[in-house]
């Protein structure tokens, strides 16, 4: 099955992207401050939405602070910088912001619960709707986005095709173990990690939020675990 959703949410971004690198010089600094600001304040409501999702609040700390020691213990962070310098180099990009920006357009796009939620539905039931939804929000972020950080957040669409195409050509083997509860969950966790995220936005702190991604897959273990054993 072809991932049309996934394919119209990377076009869309692709599309957003390229305006906002075409706009960036014409866009008052004023503006393009507001807008980033703009963007920053909804990812933390975004945030906030999905962390208020949570069944089991034990389960989404000890997932974020396991994952977290994981990620610290891997150097996450420092590997995805390394990565997306050396993508920066070898495609001789002068700009300082590439790599941040990649990083931090893949974190919005890919973390978020309709990346997950979307990407079964239409695996399971060949309904893009929620992916279409998604596309129409990522495609003006990545344009806001790239008129800040510049040809990193284009980049950001590779990841994003890659990661959620998986998702819904595997749907049918994931579902035994994807229940509701499990969602759910994974969508809290994803929002701990999106408020994050936000606050980075806003430069209110620096976080190393990719080192929390591990989270991710823990929250789903200790989830099936306690569901099994509890």
């Amino acid at each position: 099955m072809l991932p049309t959703g996934t394919l119209i949410n990377t076009l869309a971004v692709i599309a957003g992207s390229t305006a906002g690198l075409l706009l960036q010089s014409r866009f008052p600094p004023k503006i393009r401050e507001i807008s980033f600001h703009g963007i920053g304040l909804c990812t933390l409501l975004i945030g906030m939405q999905m962390a208020l999702q949570v069944q089991n609040i034990l389960v989404l700390i000890f997932s974020i602070l396991i994952g977290g020691a994981l990620g610290e213990g891997l150097k996450l962070h420092d590997r995805f910088i390394r990565l997306g310098d050396t993508i920066k180099s070898k495609i001789n990009v002068g700009n300082e912001k590439f790599t941040e920006g990649l990083i931090t357009a893949f974190l919005l796009f890919c973390v978020g619960s309709l990346t997950i939620v979307g990407a079964l539905e239409e695996g399971l039931n060949n309904d893009p709707s929620l992916i279409y939804t998604k596309s129409m929000l990522d495609g003006f972020s990545s344009m806001v986005l790239a008129s800040t950080y510049g040809i990193g957040v284009l980049f950001a669409a590779l990841p994003l095709l890659i990661f959620q195409s998986s998702i819904t050509l595997s749907a049918e083997w994931l579902q035994p173990f994807i229940s509701e509860t499990v969602i759910n969950q994974m969508s809290a966790t994803g929002g701990v990690i999106i408020i994050g995220l936000g606050i980075n936005l806003l430069e209110i702190k620096s976080l190393r939020i990719t080192n929390m991604l591990p989270a991710l897959i823990i929250v789903i273990l200790l989830t099936i675990l306690i569901g099994k054993f509890f």
